[in-house]
Formats: C-alpha cells, sequence, structure tokens
C-alpha cells in the first residue's frame, strides 16, 4: 500500500512533527476542557431544579437565581390550589446558613433548605430514607456530596450517634445524609423541616417562602395550566414550568454571569491557538518544499494536487493530535472532578463536536497556508 505524501513530508521532520502533535493535543485539552467546565456550570446550577418533585414553580420576580431567592406570600401557592388541576403544593424555604465545622471551628456558608417531611420532596439517595428524622427538633441532613472543607461528615457519620455542631450559631444534630452534589454557587447543602428553618431564621416570616412547588392531577396539561396561574395570580411571581424552570437558571449563569462568557471565550480561544500552531507548521512545510512544489507545477500537475497534499497534512495532523488531548483531557477530567464535586465527564456528542473542531481548525489553516502554493510560478522559483 503507497504511503500518503502528506504523510511522508510530516514524517521526514519528526521533530516538528511531535511539536505540532503536542500543540494540536494542547489545543484539544483547552476546548474541552472549557466546554466540559461550561456544561458542568449548567448542570451542577440546576440540581435543586431538576430533582425537585413539581409539575409548575412559584417564584418570587425579584429572585435572580435560587441561591439567594427572595420571599413571596405563602397565600399565593394556596390561591393555586383553586385550579381543578392541581393536585397538591409544597411551600419551600431557600437561603444560605453559617455551618460551623465541629472539627476545626471554622464558619462557612452552606445552602439550607426546608421542607413539610411529609412531603416526597426530591428525589436524592439517602432522602426518602432519612425524611421522616426531621420531625424532630433541630436536626438536620447533610449532603454527602458537598465540599470537603465542610468536614468529612459523610466519612464518620453513624446513625447511632448523630453528629452534633451549629447552623446560624444554633445548635443541630445530622440525623442522616443524602446526595445532592455542589455547583458554582452553592458548595455544600442542608435539608430540614420548615419548623427548624424558621428557627435558624427566626427573622423571616411564616408567612412567606422562598419557593412554591406544584403538582398537578395525572394526565393534566402543565402549559396550560401554567398560562391559567399567570393569569389569575398576582403579578408579584414568577409561574413557570420545570422546563421553563431549569432553562431560566441556565440563562442566568450563561448570560447574567460572566463565568459561561469565560468558557465559552477560552474554548475560542483553544481553536484560534491550534489553528495558529497548525498553519505555522504548514507555512513552515510548505515554504520548505516550495522547489518540489514548483517542479510538480512545471510538470502539469494542477493546483489541486498540491493543495490536496497540504489539506492531508492538516488532516494527519488533526487526527493524531486529537486523540492523545482527548485521553489527557479524560485523565485532567476525572482529577477534577474529584477535587470539585462538580460534573466534569466526558459526552460522546462533545467529543465528536471537538473532533469535528479540530479538524475544522486544521482546515482552515491548511486553506491560509496554501495560499502560497496556488500564487505559485515555477519561472519565478526556477
Amino acid at each position: 500500500m503507497t504511503l500518503p505524501l502528506g504523510w511522508l513530508q510530516l514524517r521526514h521532520r519528526p521533530l516538528r512533527l511531535v511539536v505540532a502533535l503536542a500543540g494540536i493535543g494542547f489545543a484539544v485539552l483547552l476546548i474541552m476542557m472549557q466546554l466540559g467546565f461550561r456544561a458542568a456550570l449548567f448542570e451542577s446550577a440546576v440540581r435543586f431544579h431538576e430533582r425537585l418533585n413539581y409539575d409548575i414553580a412559584l417564584f418570587s420576580t425579584n429572585s435572580v437565581f435560587i441561591v439567594r431567592p427572595q420571599p413571596f406570600s405563602k397565600r399565593r401557592l394556596y390561591q393555586a390550589l383553586g385550579d381543578e388541576a392541581v393536585d397538591s403544593v409544597s411551600p419551600v424555604h431557600i437561603f444560605p446558613g453559617v455551618w460551623k465545622n465541629p472539627w476545626n471551628n471554622e464558619h462557612r456558608g452552606i445552602n439550607i433548605v426546608g421542607f413539610n417531611p411529609a412531603d416526597e420532596l426530591l428525589e436524592a439517595k439517602g432522602f426518602d430514607e432519612y425524611r421522616a428524622l426531621l420531625k424532630q427538633q433541630d436536626v438536620v441532613l447533610f449532603d454527602a456530596a458537598s465540599r470537603p472543607e465542610f468536614g468529612p461528615v459523610g466519612e464518620v457519620f453513624d446513625p447511632a450517634k448523630p453528629l452534633v455542631t451549629e447552623l446560624n450559631d444554633r445548635q443541630v444534630k445530622v440525623v442522616g445524609l443524602f446526595e445532592m452534589g455542589t455547583s458554582f454557587g452553592i458548595d455544600g447543602s442542608i435539608l430540614t423541616s420548615e419548623d427548624n428553618w424558621l428557627r435558624l431564621f427566626p427573622q423571616r416570616s411564616r408567612n412567606n417562602i422562598e419557593l412554591g412547588l406544584i403538582r398537578l392531577k395525572q394526565g393534566m396539561d402543565a402549559p396550560a395550566t401554567r398560562e391559567r396561574l399567570e393569569q389569575y395570580l398576582p403579578r408579584d411571581i414568577l409561574v413557570m414550568t420545570k422546563a421553563e424552570f431549569i432553562q431560566r437558571e441556565k440563562t442566568y449563569w450563561n448570560n447574567a454571569t460572566p463565568i459561561g462568557y469565560i468558557f465559552a471565550f477560552g474554548a475560542i480561544m483553544g481553536f484560534v491557538v491550534g489553528a495558529i500552531i497548525v498553519y505555522q507548521i504548514l507555512f513552515a512545510d510548505v515554504s520548505e518544499h516550495l522547489n518540489e512544489y514548483a517542479t510538480l507545477r512545471a510538470l502539469g500537475y494542477p493546483n489541486r494536487f498540491i493543495s490536496g497534499i497540504v489539506i492531508q497534512q492538516a488532516v494527519i495532523l488533526g487526527v493524531l493530535g486529537y486523540f492523545p488531548g482527548l485521553a489527557l483531557v479524560y485523565w485532567l477530567s476525572g482529577k477534577a472532578a474529584a477535587a470539585t464535586s462538580l460534573p466534569l465527564y466526558i459526552t460522546s456528542d462533545r467529543a465528536l463536536t471537538v473532533f469535528l473542531m479540530t479538524l475544522s481548525m486544521c482546515a482552515i489553516s491548511a486553506l491560509l497556508a496554501v495560499r502560497k502554493v496556488r500564487r505559485l510560478d515555477p519561472a519565478d522559483v526556477f
């Protein structure tokens, strides 16, 4: 089998080839890690939105995102019960509190959620097992997937010996664990009953809530019900389906904060850096073999044949540089996920997208580098 001419030229300079592959691998690493962080941003930001049990959510119009919501009247939630499609409602309290690490006495902000323990509120490991215990006074459930700065609660927890610590300077007992995970806005989470939550926030009114969850009767249409409730309820709250609530949070992190922009910009910069590296390698190769290309032109070979050699080199570089970069991303994603508790992993769609971006990056560089060949006049060279 005849080896491609483009490959023969690339391997003729092994050091240059290694440098080119390293540059492309770095570009793949930068692009995929930035896209991975961006995806983790959105996925982690809507953990509660996705795992809470509801069809329609009520949220204050003054609330920006779920970490620091603004209160609204609980009456709005019970007014929604007047709609024939509504089956049940759940008032939810959410606000950050201060956790005292019982091992080193350091204080750190933590997300605290209060609800009625009788409600099947959340789909999370450990929730159904321990939520009945929240009927007791001054007890909480701790998110075992929280940041390690809160202490090794998950590792040392013993149901027979509840862990005693302080929340908002009030003594509480950790009587169970659940698993939710962190996000860019939440380092850890606590679940407790509505009464216990109000004890932790005595300045808050029992008549106000931060989130209202509505569950519909079997077979009822959520968008149609949302429209009716939106027309009926006062304008001080937002009425959203589950999909709309999730999208609102993602839009906030993407548009209202610089984080989403930074990750997208980082991916674009990776693409540009990779294109420049490939262009420099191909341009140097074209300049080095200018006499040979002129000879081929003098022998009657068309421009498309010579351009095809350069594009062939670009494709080979893209393929060979992609897979080492992918392997490095796989390793780094695992390390970063373990260190941050964020959902960092490689999806097949993202891997395919970055592969196509890599080929496009190399193809663009080849088209720029081959311009010198297209303008080549054999008479000038010889």
